[in-house]
Parts: C-alpha cells; structure tokens; sequence
C-alpha cells in the first residue's frame, strides 16, 4: 500500500491541497468537524475534475460516434477476413489511420480521472489509518476523523469489523447501511447513465456487434460497482456516486442538444428544432446551424428522420440552406405573387380548390338563362343589319352558269366552276 501511495504521490499531494482549501470555505458556514464539511469539499473537488475534463469528454463523444459510424466497415473486414486475425488488424488499424479515429479515445475522461481516484482513496485510507497525507496535518486529520456523514466516518467501509468503527467513533449498523444506499445509488445511477445512452442515443438503423457490447456493458458496470463498492471507504462513495450523477446529468444534456444521427433523440430533437424553425422562421442558435449545416451536406446519404425534417420544412415554405441557415422558398414566394398578397398559413402553398359541383335542376337553369340572354343579342343584331344589303350580297355573290369567268375561290372550296347543288326534294 504504501509503495502504492508512493507512486501517486504527484496526484496526492495537490488533491489532499484542493480538499482543503474548500474545506476552510464550508468549515466557516457548517463547522470544521463537521461531515456536512467534509463532503462537501469532496464533492467540489469532482465537480473540478470533471469541469477541467469536459474537453476530453467531448472527445469521448465525436470518438464514440466516428467507431459507430465504422461499424459496418469493420464488420466487412472480419467477415472478409476472418481465417487471418493478422491481416484483419492491420486492416483495422489502417481503416483508422484513415478516419482519423482511435478506440481509446471513449476511455479518456475514465482514464484522465483514475489517478485522481486513487488519490483520493488513499488520502482517505490516511485519514482512516491516522497517518498524515500530501498538506492534511494533525489537527486536519483529528478533524476529518471526527466528521460523519449520516453517522458514518468518512474513512469507514462496509467490510469494517466493529472495533475499527467504534474507533472512528460510529456503529457498524450506521455504516453498513449508509454505504449500502449509498453503493445501491451508485449502481443505479451507472445503469441508467449507460440504459438511456443505448435506448435513446444509439443509431437503431445499423446492427453491429458494439451495440452488443454496450449491452452487455450496461448490466456489468453496475454489478462490478456493487461488488468493489464495499471496499470504498465512504468518502470515496461519495466521490463516485457525485461523478455518475455528473455523467448522468452531462449525457442527459448532450442527447437532449446534440444527439446521434439515427438515433430516437435524434427524431425527438429534428421534432423539436422543426416546431421551433417553423414558428420563427429562422434558426436562432449556432448549435442548431451547424446541426443543420450537416443535414443539408448529406444529401442522399439522410437517414429517415433528417429527410422528414427537410420534408417539413418545404411544405412551411421554407429551405434549409449550406450554412445552416432557413430562408423561404421560391415556391412559397410565388404563391404570394400569384395570389395578390393574400395571406399564407406559414408561407406554405395555398391549394388550389375544385369548383362545386352542380346539381342536374341548376344547369339546366343556367342553360336556359344563357339562352335568354343571348336571344336579344342576335335578334338586335337582324335587326339592325339593312335589308338592301342582303338582295346585294346575293347578287354579288351569285355566278351566271356556263360562264368562263372564274370567280376567286372561297376557302374551302376548289378553284373553277362550282357544280350546282341538286334541289332538295320537299
């Protein structure tokens, strides 16, 4: 153990400083010995870590999704080379040369943050041992040992014997049973963190074996929480289940803002951001621009749910364009022009209404009444044609038999005499 402490003496010597200069803040609200004081600056110092490990954890996030989108690729190169494990690594590593990916690269916020576990496991082993550790003093030490959270020692576990625990002060019910909710929570928390990140924000359109994984790694983690859990003093318990509660929260956060293509967040947050474009014609936020940006890239690539957001968006009369931004369409601008300014529902098109169907009583009135109206009409127009004109015309247009003059044809008739028509019988 000690060779142990040594090595991380780096690490330990600035967590046990940040533990206690929060521990002079909350000592001057709650009281120096008190538990509300001490778990409070272990708290802070998880909220720290993980403030300074947000950065890895967006990489965490753009390496796990460039594996998932790698998962049909891989899946070729096993299958293709299955009876030489050999050539199927190389080939793997060269598909992420290429890409630009790394495996480990979703490990690294668990990695970043192991040291700064141990460190505060075995500051807290000090503090439960009497032993002095990194900047925590002796009236540090008496300080912590007399501090109980719930009444249980900060330095107790769930595997101490009772002598031990009447030394720090406690009984071994008061701990056992605060360290068993406390592992109970912790294991919970972890289960649902990895359920809803395999229910909500998993490409369900493509089935690889990493889902498998997940899967299995859901119901694992928590049991290999329970299982160590009882081993941690309950200062560490309280570092561990404040860090799921941080993850829990963080993942909540990215699925809800920017979550996987193809996965049912996906369709919640398309759902959403189209109400919202809709309704305010534009997108207001950088975050939505560059979700939209990406949609608009695809192109044919598109899964379903990002083509029934194009698809809303042209039927509101709007277009989503290459730098994210929405404009309306050209359809909906000549739907405007050709109705006069008559207002639209969104800008989206105004269909075109079929005209009412009449009835067999309303046709033939309208008939007659269209006749009625054209009859004086023509009769005026008799009427007021002179009569001398008509004896003119007839003679001009009659033509004596057996004449060689030929008269000019009229359209539709042959050129040359025209063949008197036979009388008709009466």
């Amino acid at each position: 153990m000690d060779t142990i402490a040594s090595l991380f003496s780096f690490i330990t010597t600035p967590v046990s400083w940040v533990i206690v200069q929060f521990h002079k803040v909350y000592g001057a609200i709650f009281g120096a010995d008190t538990g509300w004081a001490w778990g409070l600056s272990i708290v802070s110092l998880v909220i720290l870590i993980r403030i300074c490990l947000i950065p890895l954890f967006v990489k965490q996030i753009k390496a796990t999704r460039a594996m998932q989108t790698l998962q049909p690729e891989m899946k070729k190169i096993q299958e293709r080379y299955k009876n030489d494990k050999q050539r199927q690594s190389e080939e793997m590593m060269k598909l992420y040369k290429e890409t630009g990916t790394n495996p480990l690269s979703s490990c690294l916020p668990i990695l970043a943050q192991s040291p700064f576990f141990f460190a505060l496991y075995h500051v807290l082993n000090g503090i439960a041992t009497g032993k002095t550790i990194g900047v925590i003093n002796e009236p540090l030490l008496a300080s912590a040992r007399k501090a109980h959270i719930f009444g249980a020692p900060l330095a107790a576990k769930f595997t101490d014997s009772s002598e031990k625990v009447a030394q720090l002060g406690a009984s071994l019910t008061d701990v056992r049973v605060v360290t068993a909710i406390m592992i109970v929570l912790m294991s919970a928390s972890q289960f649902y963190t990895q359920r809803q990140l395999m229910t909500k924000n998993v490409d369900t359109t493509v089935k690889t074996p990493f889902m498998q994984q997940q899967k299995m790694l859901m119901y694992v983690f928590p049991v290999m929480f329970a299982v160590f859990g009882i081993n941690f003093p309950v200062g560490v318990l309280v570092y561990w289940l404040t860090t799921n509660v941080w993850t829990m929260g963080q993942q909540m956060y990215v699925i809800h803002n920017n979550p996987t293509p193809g996965s049912k967040a996906q369709a919640a947050y398309l759902e959403r951001l189209a109400k919202h474009v809709t309704h305010h014609g534009k997108v207001r936020r950088r975050s939505e621009r560059t979700i939209v940006k990406a949609i608009v890239v695809k192109g044919r690539d598109r899964n379903e749910f990002e083509r029934k957001f194009i698809n809303g968006l042209s039927k509101a009369g709007l277009a989503a364009q290459a730098d994210g931004t929405v404009v309306k369409s050209e359809s909906a601008v000549a739907v405007e022009v050709q109705d006069d300014g008559t207002p639209t529902t969104g800008g989206a098109a105004v269909k075109r209404q079929q005209p009412k169907r009449q009835t067999k009583a309303q046709r033939q009135s309208g008939s007659v009444k269209a006749a009625g109206e054209s009859e004086p009409t023509t009769s005026l127009t008799k009427s007021e044609a002179p009569e001398d004109a008509k004896p003119a015309a007839a003679e001009k247009g009659a033509a004596k038999p057996g004449s060689g003059t030929r008269s000019k044809a009229q359209s539709g008739q042959r050129k040359g005499p025209q063949r008197p028509k036979s009388p008709s019988k009466k």
